[in-house]
């Protein structure tokens, strides 16, 4: 069963100033074929990705899907989430501690099982009804694991916390650097 946000998670969702219905000045204009992290939704978006993503070394990676998934929200690069069906589960195992994302509910986090100390990756196995479609699947920091789109290598959203994906196509600025923990 999913879990249910509460009043403080409501509370939560509800202080956010930017939610991608107008892009700030300070926002970097998407030259065609980018998108700005600002035209995103608050609260996120789900949207099927088809491309070839890669998850750690591109010769032999724990994980190759064409199935999936961009979590889009204001300010923040698109986060990858990937079906379990296409993750090498064997690697991974689930690390201790756990956070809450106000939209999305709690996360699992997982690590490889070759270097169980630091996670690199995490997943919602009930998150809450808005984000269903997210059950189970497993989303990577490409700071701590190489993280491929086609043949692009991803770059790291700023921040030791935040796991968005940065490619070529997607312009900021993002939530993470130093200032930016209201956007």
């Amino acid at each position: 069963m999913s879990q249910e946000p509460d009043s403080a998670l409501r509370r939560a969702r509800q202080q956010w100033t930017y939610r991608g219905s107008a892009r700030p000045s300070f926002a970097i204009t998407p030259a065609p074929g980018q998108e700005s992290v600002w035209d995103y939704p608050r609260p996120p978006a789900v949207v099927p990705d088809a491309r070839r993503v890669r998850i750690g070394p591109i010769d032999d990676p724990i994980a190759d899907s064409t199935g999936a998934v961009r979590v889009l929200e204001t300010a923040s690069p698109p986060t990858v989430y990937l079906p379990p069906n296409d993750v090498r589960t064997d690697l991974l195992v689930p690390t201790a501690g756990s956070s809450t994302c106000e939209w999305k509910g709690r996360a699992r986090y997982w690590a490889l099982a070759a270097c169980f100390e630091v996670p690199v990756a995490w997943s919602y196995p009930e998150p809450f009804p808005e984000f269903v479609a997210i059950t189970g699947y497993l989303a990577f920091y490409p700071a701590r694991i190489e993280c491929w789109i086609d043949d692009e290598r991803v770059r790291p959203q700023p921040s030791e916390f935040y796991g968005g994906w940065v490619t070529d196509e997607i312009v900021g600025p993002f939530k993470g650097e130093p200032g930016t923990g209201h956007w």
